[in-house]
């Protein structure tokens, strides 16, 4: 993956782990313990994606993604021992692209960092534009960009890929669990209510009124559709 990324995590058996397994995939690895040199460390080195502990001391890894997420769109990681749906979905509603809760494979984790990577670095390499324009709403493929009205809206790599699943058949209806095989394939825990969270952090950054949606809109006892040229009022 030749990719720069940054493990925060306390425990130094789990940091070494982690370490050992992305470096076996040819990863520039950096480990902090504690939250604050996380934020420090994400402001000056700049990397490709973040592996992120819930329980860090200084500052929560929560309070970590939040306040990174105002100041980058790199992917985020998180891991955590709390297993609630509560608290995961608390984790993607802040801005994080992607969980696992403890215990975790480690096979597992490089394989959700790869298609984090995969699809926050489409660009790279790619010499074929792919637009999809539904409406205001043009995705940028390649670029990995979106823009409503002209306007840029910065998009987190699920929230993206969610997105991207939509437009590309406009007017469609797709169920959570259409969503959940195109959006995280590999990964049969996700929870119908991630799907939920992400639509709902959608509505929020492309609707005027985010309660009666435009364009991302809900198909009772179904899923969700994005409306093909702006559609009607609908939640």
């Amino acid at each position: 993956m030749n990719a720069r990324i940054l493990v925060a995590e306390d425990d130094e058996k789990q940091s070494r782990l982690i370490r050992i397994y992305l470096e076996r995939e040819g990863n520039a690895v950096q480990v902090v313990a504690d939250g604050r040199a996380a934020l420090e460390r994400a402001r000056s080195s700049k990397p490709d994606l973040i592996v992120l502990d819930v329980m860090l001391p200084v500052v929560d890894g929560l309070d970590v993604c939040r306040i990174l997420r105002t100041e980058s769109d790199v992917p985020v990681l998180l891991l955590t021992a709390r297993t609630t749906e509560e608290d995961m979905l608390l984790g993607l509603d802040l801005g994080a692209d992607d969980y696992l809760t403890k215990p975790y494979s480690p096979r597992e984790l490089t394989a959700r960092v790869r298609a984090l990577l995969r699809r926050s670095r489409r660009a790279d390499g790619v010499t074929e534009s792919s637009t999809l324009l539904v409406g205001d709403v043009e995705l940028d493929i390649a670029r990995f960009e979106v823009r409503l009205a002209g306007r840029p809206v910065a998009l987190t790599a699920k929230e993206f890929a969610v997105l991207e699943t939509l437009a590309r058949e406009p007017g469609r209806v797709f169920t959570r669990v259409q969503i959940i095989e195109r959006v995280f394939g590999f990964d049969r825990d996700v929870l119908e209510r991630t799907v939920d969270a992400h639509v709902m952090n959608l509505r929020r950054k492309l609707e005027a009124d985010p309660r009666r949606p435009r364009y991302l809109e809900t198909v009772y006892g179904r899923g969700y559709r994005l409306a093909d040229g702006g559609g009607s009022a609908r939640s």
